[in-house]
């Protein structure tokens, strides 16, 4: 077995030899660094479009359809995290944003009370325009007709009515929020908009990992070298080095993906404490994911629009109006019935009507204020970043995690073609070693 080894040794090529860990190292660097790319870029679709391509992928395997762009019949690349966005936001839903809390509960931590308070300051001076619109569309005779102070006593008459509108307007939306606001569609659909805010999320919090693994890339590739040539130095057939950088590629990006992820909980391997490369600063990324999803996601802003124009917007238009009818007959005062005789019982529901349609939209216009909204953001991000901190690290790492790992192969298919092309290209330049 000694003189086996001795023999071996003396016979080592070791120019060949001492270059083929090198070049793994360099192949394994350059394939976690192109790794990334694949995942975050472009951002959106960049390729071609091809005739037939889209029946074609229908029956084409599922793992071939799984390729950004190839079930909308097109031939090029998106990077993997932005064009699984939308399945990121239903995940961020399922696994960490329904656990922070009830539609309820972020609408009670944006204070309804001061809502309500902003509401009254910006809806006041827009009464009288409301009235007088209404008016001049709806009877503008009788309108015209009225003397000055007349007109000026209604306007302050609906004007006073305006806190106690507004307060059952606050209190009518917090107490069906949870029907009415769904913050799973609202975050896929802004996440399938937005797909660079999905790719923000990843390297805000993450940069600093994302390129440690870059770097290990090279120490993986370099280490998983140094058998490689010496089964190479022992067999020497022109074969072996291609196919063994298939393994060192596939392993390489493996290698790099566990690193960041797994394990979830400190553990030690072979008396080394290993953590995933994400999960120790859980805290930091809770942060940033915080501030991320109360400035993009789920603001003020977001929430109105949601509430009026989102897909339950007209039963959301429809009870605040129910909301206001009460107010806008107590506006009229004690002449609400004579009015009502003169103006005929039809036209003076008209009226009522219109005046509380045309208030619903007015009166959430302040959720739009960009000062206001950057308030309340900051206790949304209070209140997601405690949340956040408080998930189990597996459920932490599985929201990061679950929308590419169906994707994952893609990554390690990458590194595989790469080792490869890297054992192609060893043997060009120094041929057949053994």
């Amino acid at each position: 077995m000694t003189d086996a080894v001795v023999t071996w040794w003396t016979h080592i090529h070791w120019v060949h030899f001492l270059t083929i860990p090198l070049f793994t190292g360099v192949v394994g660097f350059l394939i976690n660094w192109s790794g990334l790319w694949m995942l975050f870029s472009p951002v959106r679709f960049r390729g071609v479009r091809i005739a037939g391509m889209r029946e074609l992928a229908s029956v084409l395997p599922r793992k071939i359809q799984e390729i950004p762009g190839v079930l909308q019949g097109g031939l090029g690349w998106q990077g993997i995290i932005p064009a699984r966005a939308a399945k990121m936001g239903s995940i961020a839903v399922d696994k960490a944003i329904a656990k922070l809390g009830t539609p309820s509960d972020f609408y009670q931590q944006l204070e309804p009370e001061r809502i309500a308070e902003h509401i009254v300051a910006s809806f006041r001076p827009e009464i009288p325009a409301l009235v007088d619109e209404v008016m001049r569309r709806e009877h503008p005779r009788l309108w015209r007709d009225l003397p000055g102070p007349v007109r000026e006593a209604v306007v302050e008459r609906v004007q006073n009515q305006v806190p106690a509108v507004v307060t059952r307007v606050t209190d009518e939306i917090g107490e069906h929020i949870d029907q009415l606001l769904d913050p799973k569609i609202m975050v896929i659909d802004h996440f399938r908009e937005n797909p660079a805010l999905v790719v923000r999320i990843f390297r805000d919090f993450g940069q600093r990992e994302l390129d440690l693994m870059v770097r290990f890339g090279f120490v993986f590739g370099f280490l998983l070298g140094v058998p490689v040539a010496v089964a190479d130095s022992i067999v020497g057939q022109w074969w072996l080095l291609p196919i063994l950088g298939v393994v060192v590629g596939w392993v390489t990006n493996a290698l790099g993906m566990w690193l960041i992820f797994e394990p979830p909980e400190p553990r030690r391997i072979l008396g080394i404490r290993v953590h995933g490369l994400f999960l120790r600063r859980q805290d930091q990324a809770a942060e940033v994911y915080a501030r991320i999803i109360a400035e993009d996601v789920i603001t003020l802003e977001r929430i109105g629009d949601f509430l009026l124009n989102g897909p339950r917007g007209d039963r959301t238009r429809q009870m605040l109006a129910t909301a206001m009818r009460p107010a806008i007959d107590r506006a009229a005062g004690p002449a609400r019935g004579a009015v009502r005789v003169a103006l005929g019982a039809e036209r003076f529901d008209s009226i009522r009507d219109s005046v509380a349609r045309e208030a619903v939209g007015r009166t959430l216009t302040p959720f739009q204020d960009r000062a206001f909204n950057a308030q309340q953001a900051e206790r949304i991000q209070e209140l997601v970043a405690r949340r956040t901190k408080e998930l189990p690290p597996r459920d932490f790492v599985e929201m990061m995690r679950s929308a590419i790992r169906e994707d994952e192969w893609m990554l390690y298919a990458h590194g595989a073609i790469m080792g490869l092309g890297g054992g192609f290209l060893h043997l060009a330049f120094f041929g057949v070693g053994g």
